[in-house]
């Protein structure tokens, strides 16, 4: 039986107090793709544990079930932010206002948001993941690309069916994601860059990418736990978090951090 849903036509723009959100929060510029300023990257944002993304001129085990290109200096600079902590004291802002129900429980913008970013965010996550299955890799890292995919797959059907449950489109349009800054996620190039790394270099590049892109994730869902109104999608924001930054920990451990 389907639940009951009042309909929008259209869900409007996100409250400037999200793009506050991604401003103060230390990282969620980088996150969005700076915002359209430009790849300032992580570091500059003090990000906990997270090389900065590479651009593309740039040549867990904890929990599991919830559980890049460049050089090789480069990927060391990157990787150099792991020892870098985030700021404290960012201001807690309030739920956006709803604008629609479903089965009674209010859901307002950035829960929508969320939903649309993150659901092609994580295929393009089980994309990296599976170019592990036909690379030379240590069995932790094989593992742990693994379990990240599995983890992904099942969330995306949990997302995709509350977007369908509220009438809402899978994704947004691509207007609506450059409205806010842009799609977070590695490029085509970086992609085709990793693909084609040498042996030696393959886990290492893959490493730094799969941490950047996990990075982008959990900043996300710490917009939406700060300005999310519905129960569901909050707490799976929550779980987003929390995996991902187990992640990262993880392959910062694999990566010899």
């Amino acid at each position: 039986m389907k639940r009951a849903v009042t309909v929008i036509p259209a869900i409007p723009a996100i409250p400037a107090v999200v793009l506050g959100v991604l401003l103060l929060s230390g990282c969620g510029a980088d996150s969005i793709q700076e915002l359209r300023g430009g790849p300032a990257g992580h570091g500059a944002h003090g990000a906990v544990g997270v090389p900065a993304r590479p651009t593309p001129a740039q040549g867990t085990h904890g929990d599991p079930e919830h559980g890049s290109q460049g050089s090789g200096e480069d990927s060391a600079q990157r990787a150099d932010h792991s020892a870098r902590g985030a700021g404290a004291g960012v201001p807690t802002p309030s739920p956006a206002p709803p604008v629609g129900t479903a089965a009674g429980v209010a859901f307002n913008p950035p829960d929508v948001m969320f939903l649309q970013m993150m659901v092609p965010h994580n295929a393009q996550g089980v994309r990296l993941v599976r170019l592990v299955r036909e690379r030379q890799v240590r069995p932790e890292v094989r593992e742990l690309a693994d379990a990240i995919g599995v983890t992904q797959e099942r969330e995306s059907v949990s997302m995709s069916g509350l977007l369908d449950a509220w009438g809402q489109p899978a994704t947004a349009d691509d207007d609506e994601h450059a409205a806010h800054g842009g799609m977070p996620g590695v490029s085509e190039e970086e992609v085709a860059a990793l693909t084609a790394a040498p042996p030696a270099e393959f886990e290492r590049r893959f490493l730094d990418m799969l941490i950047a892109q996990q990075d982008d994730a959990a900043q996300m869902a710490k917009v939406e736990v700060a300005t999310g109104l519905h129960p569901e999608v909050t707490k799976l924001a929550r779980l987003v978090d929390v995996s991902r930054t187990a992640q990262i920990a993880r392959m910062l451990t694999l990566r010899g951090e």
